[in-house]
């Protein structure tokens, strides 16, 4: 009986050993480019099957077929103490980028973070409006974890006894280089369940590998014509007539607006939320939504998902809600099909049926103390953490699939999401509001397939204001928020002026906005992209000796270079702001000649140049070659039949072709093939002279082309 004892205790302690050994991956490929592991129990909740992702599996065939990542054979796997522990090589000089909407820096190699949606606070620690799990190497891969935990990333921190590439031991005492970071070979992941799954996007460069996860989640989003106008969110508690009154001084002032938010006020109880309108000061809000659109401007509405006892579901959704309310609103289960229906029919009947074009989502992010409590209960099953992970893209997929079924595009706001985000027809947005860091998290978005707008709410000076302005114009959605305040754009008059030419330049590049955002949802390109992500952009990483301060720097740690105030929008515009009390900036050129946009004139060539401080405008640059179509100014986006002039811009001297897309701009039509690219194609013969041509397709919406040639 003894020797059986022990015989069992020795075969449980070998097969507990045998668990907790690391174990390589079993990779199955899904799509070209793409492949997928499973490891341990795979949770029944993730962000891609919230998001319900279709991908566009012929896009990523015309991407080619890459082979898998080799470096990436020697990955682990680890299950032990209920948690799954990953581990993946890194290369030495690799860069990384991604991990969640960051505002602060784009390398992130050498940080640690835990993933958790959660309001901004300052600090990239993984707590953002989207902790995307998936970050992108400059060595042409990119690694998701598909799990809706907290998820815990060292990357590139850790050093492991048995690392193949130990950092030397080094003597403080002795050695001027002693680093208190030493090298680390690998990306270790933490993920508290137990079992995930893990995604690899394989391409040639850091774009292609952008471009895979974007067209496996479905391609980018291709909002309305109309979200690509200007927007301003009007105050909370305006009544209808002044929000006329706010359309008429827009248009009287020369301002131009494609569409209006309204903030809680539009209900009868908000913090928690009633969903109904206001009869006093919206008596007919169907009227109201119909004098918009004789305007030609639609109708966004704020909204948090929290429902007040005066809700007209409140009874009906309680069986389907949390065992923690927020505001002391009831928290609705959107994983219980009765919790959606709910939803959809009242928010069908109020709001989309009346004339409603999209929804600010609000609230879906933190804080902590506001949120409910991760010991909260969900009928659904799935835990707190599970749902918070979630709850932003589950709302965000909900809403679009209701305009979806009645054939009708929507562009909107959201505080929280997570991966599989990229078809979702939505914004990210907060209340966070440092200039400087909403440039930074512009260009990170860029990395993990959500947008991000830096809205303007309000400025301290005019030179502020004006620079936040052009920020705003060259962002995926261009939005004034004057909830709180009132604030016009015209309220510094001294730049006022200024700020009405960044905003009709904004409508004057809706043909090249447009064609950006219909690359991001055919070929997986992000409209707004970091340098890291730009063809003939190289900077390496470079260390900047730290100096040892007893106080401030005890370590002597060393400084690195981030990339993370110039972007490029679309394929050929270089947007370099400036921020206020900037006397001048540096900008670092890819390789190839760059002109500026607004003159023509020769830049510089693969260099990094300084440009002084312009006040009347935002820095832009045109790399050779550009072709930019733009249209007239333009006070609102233009209505489905309507047919625009076209102004073809083309920079430097050499020969290309751009095409331009062009479809109804408000339906989902284009996915019956009901749409067009047009080539626009410009040649330079040998005696320098340069001609432009096109031919128009059956959606091309433009009359009366005419070509300027900028650098002549």
């Amino acid at each position: 009986m003894k020797r059986l004892l022990l015989s069992t205790v020795f075969l449980l302690l070998v097969r507990t050993f045998l668990v907790a050994q690391p174990a390589g991956f079993k990779w199955r490929q899904l799509a070209p480019g793409v492949w997928k592991a499973d490891v341990g129990k795979v949770e029944k909740i993730s962000p891609l099957g919230v998001a319900g992702v279709k991908p566009a599996v012929e896009a990523l065939k015309k991407l080619g077929s890459p082979s898998f990542p080799t470096w990436l054979a020697e990955s682990k796997s680890e299950l032990s103490d209920g948690k799954t522990y990953l581990r993946f090589p890194l290369q030495r000089e690799e860069q990384l980028f991604g991990l969640g909407l960051n505002f602060k820096s784009v390398q992130q190699r050498g940080r640690i973070k835990t993933l958790h949606v959660d309001h901004y606070n300052g600090k990239d620690d993984g707590r953002t409006h989207a902790p995307v799990p998936f970050y992108v190497s400059d060595k042409g891969y990119g690694v998701l974890v598909n799990s809706a935990r907290y998820i815990t990333v060292y990357a590139g921190t850790g050093v492991r006894k048995d690392s193949k590439n130990p950092p030397k031991e080094m003597d403080r005492n002795s050695q001027k280089d002693w680093d208190a970071q030493p090298y680390s070979d690998a990306v270790e992941i933490l993920v508290p369940s137990l079992g995930t799954e893990i995604f690899v996007f394989a391409g040639n460069n850091a774009m292609e590998v952008v471009q895979r996860y974007n067209l496996y989640c479905g391609g980018g989003t291709l909002p309305p014509k109309w979200g690509l106008g200007f927007t301003h969110r009007t105050p909370t508690l305006f009544s209808d007539q002044q929000v006329l009154k706010e359309v008429a001084d827009f248009e009287a002032n020369g301002y131009p607006l494609s569409f209006l938010g309204l903030e809680p006020g539009w209900q009868t109880k908000s913090y928690p939320n009633s969903f109904v309108w206001d009869s006093q000061r919206y008596p007919n809000p169907k009227q109201f939504l119909d004098n918009l659109l004789q305007k030609n401007i639609r109708a966004n509405l704020w909204i948090n998902p929290y429902v007040s006892s005066h809700a007209p579901i409140f009874k009906d959704i309680q069986p389907y809600t949390a065992s923690h309310t927020v505001w002391v609103g009831q928290v609705p289960d959107f994983n219980l099909k009765p919790a959606r229906d709910l939803y959809k029919g009242l928010f069908t009947e109020k709001h989309l049926n009346l004339g409603v074009s999209g929804y600010k989502i609000d609230e879906t992010d933190g804080f902590d103390n506001w949120l409910w409590p991760d010991v909260a209960k969900f009928p659904s099953g799935f835990s707190a953490e599970q749902v918070r992970q979630t709850y932003g893209l589950q709302f965000q997929k909900m809403s679009s699939d209701w305009f979806r079924e009645k054939n009708t595009r929507t562009y909107g706001l959201v505080r929280a999401s997570n991966a599989g985000a990229s078809a979702m027809p939505y914004v990210i947005y907060n209340d966070y509001y440092n200039h400087q860091d909403f440039i930074t998290a512009l260009i990170n978005s860029s990395f993990i397939g959500v947008l991000w707008t830096p809205e303007a709410r309000s400025s301290a000076t005019s030179e502020e204001w004006l620079r936040r302005m052009q920020t705003v114009c060259f962002s995926p959605m261009a939005m004034l928020n004057a909830w709180a305040d009132g604030t016009k754009p015209w309220t510094f008059p001294d730049v006022a002026d200024q700020v009405k030419e960044v905003m009709q330049l904004r409508m004057q590049l809706l043909p090249y906005l447009y064609t950006t955002f219909a690359q991001y949802h055919f070929e997986g390109k992000p409209p707004i992209r970091a340098m890291n992500l730009v063809e003939g952009f190289s900077f390496k990483e470079k260390t900047v000796e730290g100096k040892l301060n007893s106080t401030d720097n005890p370590y002597a740690q060393a400084v690195k270079k981030d990339i993370k105030d110039q972007y490029m929008l679309g394929d050929y515009l270089l947007v370099a702001p400036l921020f206020a009390g900037e006397k001048s900036r540096k900008v670092i050129l890819p390789r190839g000649k760059w002109y500026d946009f607004y003159t023509g004139k020769l830049v510089g060539e693969g260099e990094t140049i300084e440009i002084q401080n312009n006040l009347e405008k935002i820095p832009l640059f045109v790399k050779d070659g550009g072709i930019i179509p733009m249209t007239l100014p333009m006070l609102h986006t233009p209505r489905k039949e309507e047919v625009l002039p076209l102004f073809i811009r083309h920079y430097g001297t050499k020969s290309n072709t751009f095409n331009l897309y062009d479809d109804d701009g408000e339906t989902f039509d284009y996915e019956r093939d009901a749409y067009a690219w047009t080539a626009l194609t410009v040649t330079t013969a040998a005696d320098g002279k340069t001609e432009g041509r096109h031919v128009a397709g059956k959606e091309f919406r433009y009359k009366d082309v005419k070509w300027e040639f900028m650098s002549r």
